[in-house]
């Protein structure tokens, strides 16, 4: 296997919802490299704009998986265990909060809601890599996704800073925890990209404009380029980074 060859490699996506997701951009990476690829979709509704997407693909499974329905949960991992018999890389790219919550102050964020925030963003991968633990048995990767907002208050992320703040913490446990399996578990960090998840945050237009011209590369990443990322970390040449969160933001994340 050569650094960025992952043929014969199983990888279970977690979170497309178009062909703008940046989980969409990760599993088309994963299947350029020669990845065995398991896509989800949250529901029925979304089922027509992904299925299309993982077919075009080559995903020998495509199932649903709302992380709140740990029935689905169990579905998805026993089909993983039954068609392929191992998992190698696992890659979650969820996030939710309600949107008053999300839109408002965080002094102001209800119970009810950060709680919600907090479990399909944080505890959802922690949940979604103890089903992928016993699977990994020749060791793999797990990854996730954040944002600059974890490190920094970018003014109009919100609720969502110290989620995806936890999410970073929750990373580092993980790979202290998997280690001795030989799993990594990292978190990519991308810049702001214009997908469907980001559009609901408030000002977001003004947020890739500040992003493109603050940035030392003075242009926004792409999803291909956290596609390109997520294919390194998956790979041999990556084996001993874990716990880590990678930016691919153009440089964003080192101005001031």
């Amino acid at each position: 296997m050569t650094l960025f060859d992952l043929s014969g490699r199983r990888a279970l996506v977690v979170g497309i919802a178009n062909d703008h997701s940046i989980a969409y951009g990760v599993a088309r990476a994963l299947r350029q490299a020669g990845a065995d690829l398991a896509v989800t979709y949250l529901n029925a509704r979304a089922e027509p704009h992904v299925r299309p997407l993982a077919e075009a693909l080559g995903a020998g499974i495509v199932m649903p998986l709302d992380v709140a329905d740990a029935e689905q949960e169990a579905a998805l991992f026993g089909r993983i265990a039954d068609q392929w018999g191992r998992l190698d890389v696992f890659v979650h790219s969820i996030a939710f909060a309600p949107r008053d919550d999300l839109h408002g102050r965080v002094v102001d964020t209800t119970a009810a809601g950060f709680g919600q925030a907090m479990d399909v963003s944080v505890h959802s991968f922690l949940r979604l890599a103890r089903r992928a633990e016993p699977l990994m048995t020749e060791g793999g990767t797990c990854m996730t996704m954040s944002f600059y907002g974890a490190e920094k208050v970018v003014s109009t992320y919100n609720v969502m800073g110290p989620v995806k703040a936890a999410l970073e913490a929750t990373v580092r446990e993980l790979a202290t925890e998997l280690g001795p399996k030989d799993i990594t578990v990292n978190t990519l960090s991308p810049g702001t990209i214009a997908t469907r998840a980001a559009g609901g945050l408030d000002h977001f237009d003004e947020m890739l404009q500040e992003a493109a011209a603050r940035a030392p590369m003075r242009r926004l990443a792409t999803i291909d380029d956290v596609g390109a990322a997520a294919v390194f970390l998956a790979g041999p040449g990556a084996r001993n980074i874990t716990g880590s969160t990678l930016h691919i933001d153009a440089g964003f994340h080192v101005t001031a």
